[in-house]
């Protein structure tokens, strides 16, 4: 088992001046509760917003909450996770690639003030991978959403999925499997499953879910908000305890 000595944050961003800010407000909530909790034993927590082809003022608030900001050569998800944890290994370079632990967001989510700790505390206790659950906001969810997310959700129970709004990787596991692809979706379900091929010890957790934006037109064709637009009530019809609102 191998606590890690530091941690990074990277944020993929694609024009999120909506949103960006209450991410970057709740990602200090965790560092300084990491700060708190494990003291020492985390020298340093840097804090990487990868910006994908913005037009908007994202960067400008992603700078202004002290964000390390990058923009990479090439357009997609896939593409902007990769060049944060390239921007992320540089700023830990000094760092054994075991020591260092990198957690993953989004621009459109909200992360609780024990993210960090916990996946500190799983990555000390010899996890590779931590696979995160994710709640939508249910302020942008209809009426029948809502009664088809919980109908299809248990609270406390980790599901196992993965979600790039919460997922933790140790550095030297994440290297070893090639890093993200530069694709448009579907990247962080890719890093996981090499992960896996390779051995890597991944463990699921509900313990400090994050909420994303429930919005039904997202940033790609698919990913989460194609989930909830497409997925959700159909997957709650199929279960028996499912009512459908009137």
């Amino acid at each position: 088992m191998t606590a890690p000595t530091a941690m990074a944050v990277v944020i993929p961003a694609h024009d999120e001046e909506e949103l960006i800010g209450a991410c970057l407000d709740s990602i200090r909530a965790a560092v300084r509760d990491v700060r708190r909790v494990v003291g020492r034993a985390v020298s340093r927590v840097s804090v990487h917003a990868a910006l994908d082809a913005c037009s908007d003022a994202t960067a400008r608030i992603a700078r202004a909450a002290a964000a390390d900001v990058i923009v990479p050569a090439r357009r997609g998800v896939g593409a902007a996770r990769a060049a944060g944890v390239a921007a992320a290994l540089a700023a830990h370079e000094h760092t054994p690639l075991r020591r260092l632990w990198i957690a993953h967001t989004d621009a459109d989510s909200v992360v609780p003030a024990n993210w960090l700790t916990h996946q500190w505390e799983l990555a000390s206790a010899g996890a590779d991978v931590v696979l995160g659950t994710v709640r939508p906001d249910f302020r942008d969810l209809s009426a029948e959403q809502t009664t088809a997310w919980w109908a299809t959700h248990v609270p406390g129970t980790a599901n196992g999925h993965v979600h790039g709004a919460n997922l933790g990787t140790r550095a030297s596991m994440l290297v070893a499997a090639g890093g993200f692809e530069p694709v448009l979706e579907h990247e962080d379900v890719l890093l996981v499953a090499e992960a896996r091929e390779r051995g890597a010890l991944l463990v699921a957790s509900d313990e400090a879910w994050v909420q994303t934006s429930g919005r039904s037109v997202g940033r790609t064709s698919g990913g989460y908000a194609g989930y909830l637009r497409e997925q959700l009530i159909p997957l709650a019809l199929s279960r028996a305890a499912y009512a459908p609102t009137a």
